[in-house]
């Protein structure tokens, strides 16, 4: 009789992970393109047509799907759709629209890269590599600004005189609104208004100053959401998976020595003496400041596990008073990094 022994059910192929359901990414997308085309963010936001960084990032996840032994076709499709795109938008939007289309090919090409070299060796979360990639792809960028003649004084023109133009097309947009019969009766009765859309137009004809000034954190942070979303609707239609699924908010952490440009970037800005690199300062300080803006919602969400009432509500006074919100995140992520909130015990009340 043969001596045959079954392998334990620990050791069977553990079943493959997938995201199911599309309504919370296709939300999350509609919500990404609504935010993107409103006055102010669309003066602000590096790329304002998102499907321009988004359609190359999913090209992007595709390849490294496939070379980890997906399927080709859909790489093939996603990559030709990717080139359409990139094509037509720079056929329309002039020097600038080269400049966000070869961010969106570096930053999907250093993305399939990180996926791939560090699939090899084990399953890294989102957010390690997005960070690692967009780093990477930074570093590439301005090595060759650097390098080329008069390029950090060319990319400046272009951001600035692209950010001049769509402030300008914002502001004559929303005079020609607010000029009508309907505004005029409307401010006739109520003239507090008046003030309302004074304040909206000095921030029109302001933005482009925060545009060219931020232009890197904004890049950096529209880049992350991206890629974020890139992620999440590959992984419902690709068979290989190239890392966990996305966690959810409440669950949202990064190394602790993100905390070190947040210091950085403060310090850069309250040192007097430090000319250009009170710019450089800003920008640690936009980017590190919304990341642990983002870790100290989760922590909030995660001590108030709210239902469904209660987050509508918390939906609402974000969405009325973002000030309010961000600092208390901030304040709430900082103190993560040393208090690590949500390894304590859940309170009852």
């Amino acid at each position: 009789m043969n001596d045959v022994t079954a392998e334990p059910a620990s050791a069977a192929a553990p079943a493959v992970v997938r995201e199911r359901g599309w309504w919370r990414v296709v939300l999350a997308t509609l919500l990404f393109l609504f935010v993107s085309i409103t006055p102010v963010v669309k003066i602000v936001l590096p790329i304002d047509q998102v499907f321009v960084l988004i359609v190359p990032l999913i090209a992007g996840c595709a390849i490294a799907g496939w070379w980890a032994g997906g399927r080709l076709p859909l790489a093939l499709a996603w990559v030709a759709l990717a080139g359409w795109i990139l094509v037509l938008f720079t056929s329309a939007a002039g020097s600038f629209g080269y400049l966000a289309c070869g961010w969106a090919v570096l930053l999907a090409a250093t993305f399939a890269g990180v996926v791939i070299l560090t699939k090899r060796d084990a399953a890294r979360s989102f957010s390690t590599q997005a960070f690692a990639a967009i780093g990477i792809a930074l570093v590439f960028a301005a090595g060759a600004t650097l390098a080329t003649k008069q390029g950090a004084t060319t990319i400046t023109q272009m951001v600035s005189t692209e950010a001049a133009k769509r402030s300008e097309r914002s502001v004559a947009e929303w005079r020609q609104q607010t000029s009508s019969k309907e505004w005029t009766d409307f401010f006739a009765v109520n003239p507090d208004a008046k003030e309302i859309v004074t304040t909206i137009e000095s921030q029109l004809e302001a933005a482009p100053t925060v545009a060219s000034t931020l232009f890197p954190s904004m890049l950096a942070l529209e880049s992350l959401i991206a890629l974020a979303l890139a992620w999440a609707l590959y992984h419902r239609m690709g068979r290989e998976r190239l890392g966990p699924p996305l966690a959810s908010l409440r669950d949202f952490r990064f190394s602790d020595q993100f905390v070190w440009g947040l210091v950085a970037g403060l310090a850069l800005i309250v040192v007097p003496g430090l000319g250009s690199l009170s710019v450089v300062g800003a920008n640690l300080l936009v980017f590190f400041g919304a990341m642990y803006a983002l870790r100290g919602i989760g922590v909030g969400l995660w001590f108030l596990s709210p239902g469904r009432v209660l987050m509508a509500f918390l939906i609402v006074f974000a969405v009325l008073f973002p000030p309010v919100v961000c600092a208390l995140g901030v304040g709430l992520g900082v103190g993560d990094t040393w208090l690590n909130w949500r390894a304590r015990a859940r309170p009852k009340t």
